[in-house]
């Protein structure tokens, strides 16, 4: 087969299939971008799981401005797989999935606890958590106002009852949806079970790289076998910033379709949106998020340490 690159083979499955039927064009793009999914995470040197709005693509920024900086790569290209490694092999592969919609299930699959014949358990993987009612909310705006009409119609093939973009309410989303915070619950305590049987796994949260951002940040690239100075994180950190990437993103500044600007007229459909911690108390009343935060307190594994908002 051709030495294309991961991007490339992805296009080129989406624009095969696009002229199909849509249960064909969905069944396929399933099969094969499942195949294609394995392949990334088996080359990849660190396999980076978190559900969407948790931070991933944030984080993908500044490992990226530490490998921009230092190999003196454009700045407006993330390195998303093998974008960087195709031009200097030294740069670490990444494979960044969800790990359970669709055909970024392959990953989940792989890596559940119960396999005994994983293809990537001693493999360095990352699982991003956060707060599930911050991702909730955050999720409600990306599926509403950012998914490719691709990625959304994957997905609501994939679950058991379809959304209307255009009508369903964010409490409706939130609450009741078959992805919303009951379904988000459980797939933190799933992925916090299956890191319990990977020797190389480490979980980090959402918050903690908020807070505390050049420690998590070198935790992270310690993960991959890196070493960077102090103040090589510190820039990273500074260029990942939310005003910067918010000004950025503003501009038009990147070229990838995941930062990508969509509305420059509604910071809502911003990838970068607000990037607060406890967010979702904005959005809902004291009743609405008294049974939210009830349910993460009754359900969600005490291990991520969430609570509610003060």
């Amino acid at each position: 087969m051709l030495n294309l690159s991961d991007k490339v083979k992805k296009i080129i499955i989406i624009a095969a299939t696009m002229p199909l039927t849509v249960r064909l064009r969905v069944d396929l793009r399933r099969k094969w971008l499942a195949r294609l999914e394995l392949g990334i995470a088996q080359r990849a040197h660190l396999i980076m799981i978190a559900h969407p709005k948790s931070g991933n693509t944030w984080l993908k920024v500044m490992l990226s401005r530490l490998y921009q900086v230092r190999f003196n790569l454009p700045d407006n290209v993330l390195n998303k797989s093998d974008e960087y490694s195709r031009q200097y092999p030294e740069i670490p592969r990444l494979a960044a999935s969800n790990g359970y919609y669709s055909y970024e299930g392959v990953i989940g699959d792989d890596l559940n606890v119960d396999n005994p014949d994983s293809t990537l358990r001693n493999k360095q993987i990352l699982f991003i958590a956060r707060n599930p009612i911050d991702i909730a909310v955050s999720w409600y705006f990306q599926f509403t106002k950012r998914q490719s009409a691709r990625k959304q119609e994957l997905i609501n093939h994939f679950i058991e009852h379809p959304i209307d973009r255009h009508s369903i309410s964010m409490w409706d989303f939130v609450r009741h949806s078959d992805i919303g915070l009951p379904f988000l619950i459980q797939y933190l305590n799933s992925w916090e079970q299956n890191l319990s049987n990977c020797p190389n796994g480490l979980i980090i949260r959402y918050e903690d790289l908020r807070a505390q951002p050049v420690k998590t940040l070198t935790l992270i690239t310690k993960l991959m076998g890196e070493s960077f100075s102090e103040e090589e994180i510190r820039q990273a950190v500074e260029y990942g910033g939310f005003e910067n990437q918010r000004q950025l993103e503003s501009k038009g500044f990147f070229k990838q379709g995941g930062m990508t600007l969509r509305n420059p007229k509604d910071t809502e459909s911003f990838k970068t949106r607000r990037g607060k911690v406890g967010g979702y108390i904005d959005y809902f009343n004291p009743e609405q998020i008294q049974e939210l935060e009830d349910l993460m307190m009754s359900s969600l594994s005490p291990t991520f340490n969430y609570h509610p908002i003060d």
